[in-house]
C-alpha cells in the first residue's frame, strides 16, 4: 500500500520534515521568501496549528525609504535583500530578540539573497543563529557600486 502525499507537499509548498523541525523549537521564525521582483520577509510565531504574522517587510517599502523608482527592478538584489532585513530588524525590535531562519524550499545557496536577509537583520539586533561563512561578503555586497552606494544611503535613513 503505497503513502498518499499531503497537498502542499504535492504542489512543491511545503517541507513538512523541515516545518515540523522548526516548529519542535517553539521559537520565533524569520520567513525568508523570494519572488520574481522583490524579496518578502516575516517574523512569524506558531501556537498549535496557527501561524501569526509578527511583522513583515517587503522590499518594495524601500521605494519609500529613499531607494530610486528607476532601480526598482533591484529590488530583488542582494543590496535590497540586506536592506529588508534591516529594516525588519529594527520593526521587530522591543517584540522578539531571537529567531530562528526559515527559508522553506529554497536552496541553501552561501551568499546569496536570503542569507543577505539574515545579515541585514543581524545587524539591526535581531538574535539568528547562524554560521559567519553563510553571510555574503563584504566584497559581494559592494559588487555594484551603484547599488552598494544606494544601500548606505537608505541604511542611514532607517
Amino acid at each position: 500500500m503505497t503513502k498518499t502525499q499531503k497537498r502542499r507537499r504535492k504542489e512543491m509548498k511545503t517541507d513538512y520534515k523541515a516545518r515540523f523541525a522548526l516548529l519542535k523549537s517553539e521559537k520565533p521564525r524569520l520567513v525568508v521568501r523570494k519572488t520574481a521582483h522583490q524579496i518578502i520577509a516575516q517574523v512569524v510565531e506558531s501556537s498549535i496549528a496557527q501561524d501569526k504574522v509578527i511583522v513583515s517587510v517587503n522590499s518594495k517599502e524601500l521605494l519609500k525609504k529613499g531607494w530610486p523608482k528607476e532601480k526598482e527592478g533591484s529590488l530583488k538584489s542582494i543590496q535590497a535583500s540586506y536592506l529588508a532585513g534591516f529594516l525588519l530588524g529594527k520593526k521587530v525590535q522591543g517584540k522578539i530578540n531571537s529567531a530562528i531562519l526559515d527559508i522553506g524550499l529554497h536552496e541553501n545557496i552561501h551568499g546569496s539573497r536570503i542569507y543577505a536577509v539574515l545579515k541585514g537583520a543581524i545587524d539591526a539586533g535581531l538574535n539568528v543563529a547562524h554560521k559567519k561563512d553563510a553571510l555574503p561578503t563584504d566584497e559581494r555586497m559592494s559588487s555594484n557600486k551603484i547599488l552598494y552606494d544606494i544601500m548606505k544611503k537608505v541604511k542611514e535613513k532607517l
